[in-house]
């Protein structure tokens, strides 16, 4: 099953254990999901975030996420990210082009609701169109 988002080939894209992420011109984060990707530890994943700010410029910003291969992490993790997220990200937006990757994410909007605006998608053009408001 192919994902939504492409890699463009004009930006610098980093590639961590579970994901590839890249920010375009206008500061908006995208993130695509490896397939079988490992669960990441709390350290992991406290240090991916200091990467994404890092790279951000110490600023909050808007993620465009593919989650079409994406698995969820465990419950430690997911608190921890529940509970760091609203430090850095101004708004979410997911796509998915399979059926598991639209449950990982209702999982979890459901299971923690977002202090920040947060939606899923079909298209890419749909989620970039709606996450402009917030950039």
């Amino acid at each position: 099953m192919e994902r939504i988002l492409t890699i463009p080939d004009n930006v610098q894209v980093n590639e961590t254990a579970r994901s590839y992420y890249w920010f375009d011109e206008e500061g908006l984060m995208y993130s695509v999901g490896k397939k079988n990707a490992p669960q990441a530890s709390i350290p992991e994943m406290k240090k991916l975030l200091d990467e994404f700010v890092a790279a951000a410029n110490g600023k909050k910003f808007c993620i465009l996420s593919d989650v079409t291969h994406s698995t969820p992490n465990n419950k430690e993790t997911r608190e921890f990210v529940a509970k760091e997220f609203p430090k850095i990200v101004t708004a979410l937006a997911m796509v998915s082009a399979s059926p598991l990757g639209r449950m990982v994410a209702n999982l979890f909007f459901a299971l923690k609701p977002t202090p920040y605006p947060a939606k899923m998608f079909d298209s890419e053009a749909e989620a970039k169109q709606w996450l402009k408001q917030y950039l």
